[in-house]
């Protein structure tokens, strides 16, 4: 395995011009195009509605079921709430640290958040007047500890109804749709912003690739004996996080959570079928469930997968199926049918794929994490890919359309 660190971020450059991001989607989700490009290199184009029939039949589906919550929470300081604006941004649960505990609190929760204008918030508690299901109630912020990335907010609320800090989120805050998007927030983006199999509270941001499906998309790959699987990965705000070094190996790549259930690993572990995972983030969760399972064989914690050791450690002496049975013998001796584990690894040039055969994805910024991770899979000829795209108007980024990748 080569060492992706010595490469040069300039080298996943291109030109995007503005108009080509898509501002907003289709009507019809499943109307957007779609780039194929097969094991031979060749390169060709459809609609994301052919998708069924673009698939190898003996493919299984594997998405992304979180749900982007409505992360970004807007406060303004005074009495009479007319001061400053301060604007809080929920990144991940701090206590309770579980994603299922902290939305389930009816009284108080903390959480990491990016803070917007935090200068202008000292030690003041900020609050928030808002109505639950016809309830006043009345939100409170306040900023516990904070350094250089984030700070810890503390939220609490006064009222003896068991109103959830999931509901108080979805009441008060704001879906945070990508910055690159360039204009705030609409009502559209509520329903545009989620995909169909989204069900797992708990994502900052969309697994975009799947905001292509629709039921009817579903329905046809089920209906040609294609199966389809789901697990987790709540997508942090790292994802937007730009390579600012000129080194990749300078870049620190984010944690993500994930949770994958016991069948879907156990089918990996015994099924010849090849895996066509939908979007980064769940090849991001499939190909770290081969190194937890690496580390548990070399008898390390399972609970976090750092951003160089797939490099550090190759493990071509273990088979996926090793891996997998690893992790079920893991589950057993802890009495769990769902692997929760974190994640930083980092898929670059040189990373050797040992899960996902094939991918449904967008098209990426520049000098991305993610560019990175589509460059890999098609042993770097990700330019060849982009300059069709770009020569064939295709629109970009997370609303605009699709690529089916597939490996051999």
């Amino acid at each position: 395995m080569t060492d992706p660190r010595s490469l040069k971020i300039d080298d996943f450059n291109y030109p995007l011009p503005d108009e080509r991001i898509a501002k907003y989607p289709l009507a019809e989700r499943d109307r957007c195009r779609l780039l194929v490009r097969r094991p031979d290199g060749s390169i060709s184009d459809g609609f994301f509605s052919q998708l069924p029939q673009l698939l190898p039949l003996d493919s299984t589906l594997v998405y992304n079921n979180t749900r982007v919550i409505n992360a970004r929470l807007r406060f303004r300081k005074g009495e009479n709430a007319d001061g400053a604006q301060i604007e809080v941004f929920c990144l991940e649960p701090c206590s309770p640290s579980d994603y299922e505990q902290n939305f389930a609190s009816t009284d108080c929760c903390s959480w990491h958040c990016f803070v917007g204008n935090s200068k202008r918030w000292k030690d003041s508690t900020l609050t928030m007047s808002l109505a639950v299901d016809g309830r006043p109630l009345t939100l409170s912020a306040r900023r516990l500890s904070k350094d250089a990335n984030a700070s810890t907010v503390e939220f609490s609320w006064n009222v003896d109804a068991d109103i959830t800090f999931s509901q108080i989120i979805a009441a008060a805050g704001e879906i945070p749709i990508p910055p690159y998007l360039n204009r705030s927030t609409e009502e559209s983006d509520l329903s545009d912003y989620q995909t169909v199999f989204s069900r797992i509270e708990g994502s900052v941001a969309a697994p975009t690739a799947g905001l292509h499906f629709t039921d009817r998309v579903l329905d046809d790959i089920a209906a040609r004996g294609i199966p389809s699987r789901e697990l987790t990965l709540h997508v942090g705000a790292g994802t937007f996080q730009p390579v600012k070094a000129d080194n990749i190996g300078d870049h620190p790549m984010h944690s993500e959570f994930i949770a994958v259930g016991r069948a879907l690993i156990s089918e990996i572990a015994t099924s010849p079928r090849r895996i066509v995972a939908v979007g980064t983030t769940s090849v991001r969760t499939l190909e770290s469930l081969f190194h937890i399972g690496r580390r548990l064989l070399r008898g390390l914690p399972a609970d976090e997968l750092t951003q160089w050791e797939a490099y550090d450690d190759p493990a071509d002496d273990i088979s996926v199926e090793d891996a997998m049975n690893a992790i079920l013998r893991h589950l057993d001796h802890i009495g769990s049918d769902t692997l929760i584990a974190s994640t930083r690894i980092i898929i670059a040039p040189g990373y050797k794929y040992r899960i996902v055969k094939g991918m449904v994805t967008n098209f990426h910024q520049p000098q991305s994490t993610l560019l990175l991770l589509v460059s890999a899979f098609v042993d770097g000829h990700w330019r060849e890919i982009y300059d069709y795209a770009l020569a064939r108007d295709f629109r970009f980024l997370s609303y605009g359309d699709a690529c089916l990748l597939l490996g051999d």
